[in-house]
């Protein structure tokens, strides 16, 4: 089994002036989700598509702006 990135889905210390971020990823349940790398945003989605598309909205559609992950990652709330 292969470890599990935990992100949290607040964290008031994020730099404001800091762009976002996101990895996409599929959870341990199998759920493609979207995550801002500082908690700002994100969500559960029913695609990879979709979750990739929202993470480049929200970036802007930036080259360094989304980064897919190998691993399991979490949305926690």
């Amino acid at each position: 089994m292969s470890p599990t990135i935990q992100v949290a889905a607040i964290h008031a210390d994020a730099p404001a002036g800091d762009p976002a971020r996101f990895i996409v990823g599929q959870d341990p349940e199998g759920h493609w989700v979207a995550i801002e790398i500082h908690g700002r945003a994100g969500g559960l989605f029913r695609s990879r598509k979709a979750a990739v598309d929202y993470a480049e909205y929200e970036t802007g559609h930036r080259p360094d702006g989304v980064l897919l992950s190998g691993e399991r990652i979490e949305l926690r709330i």
